[in-house]
């Protein structure tokens, strides 16, 4: 079979392969969260990148992966300026070890690439750790798929994932 740039859906008869973007969108209607997906240009930088949003730097979310030394992984999520501050994190996790994983690691655990990875969607529902400093605030994060932004009231999806919220990081 020639290769080409198209998908190919190789699936059954009435069953669909969905995007990331689409994984996302289903679950967040599945857990009655009201997201907002946005087709964005790429950016060099945060700043860059909230510059093209429209938005501050602190409202862009990264959803981190880490790994736990049981090889089971959570979601960290941390507003743009911040980064892990790994003993706060271990402190609320109560382990002694955690990582963050390569690429591949992360895409098999999630399902989705570095840049894209949001809880909405992933091949997995990992625990989810927000941030203190998100609580009240829309925020950008990724959207399954290269492009894309979405936004979110971080409060709705912490109580959709029922995520622990928590000082979990430092300023840049």
């Amino acid at each position: 079979m020639a290769e080409s740039s198209e998908s190919v859906d190789n699936s059954p008869a009435g069953e669909t392969v969905s995007s990331g973007r689409e994984r996302v969108i289903a679950d967040a209607e599945a857990r009655g969260v009201d997201i907002r997906i946005v087709e964005r240009v790429a950016a060099r930088s945060l700043e860059e990148a909230a510059e093209v949003l429209g938005i501050q730097p602190s409202d862009i979310v990264k959803t981190l992966v880490v790994k736990r030394s049981d090889d089971t992984f959570v979601f960290a999520l941390v507003p743009g300026g911040r980064k892990i501050a790994w003993p706060k994190l271990r402190s609320v996790l109560q382990v002694n070890k955690l990582q963050l994983p390569d690429a591949s690691v992360a895409l098999a655990a999630t399902g989705y690439a570095r840049g894209t990875i949001t809880p909405f969607g992933s091949t997995t529902a990992w625990p989810v750790v927000a941030d203190a400093t998100i609580v009240g605030r829309t925020v950008s994060m990724g959207a399954g798929e290269a492009g894309y932004s979405l936004f979110v009231d971080a409060d709705d999806l912490i109580a959709a994932y029922g995520a622990t919220v928590a000082d979990i990081t430092d300023p840049e």
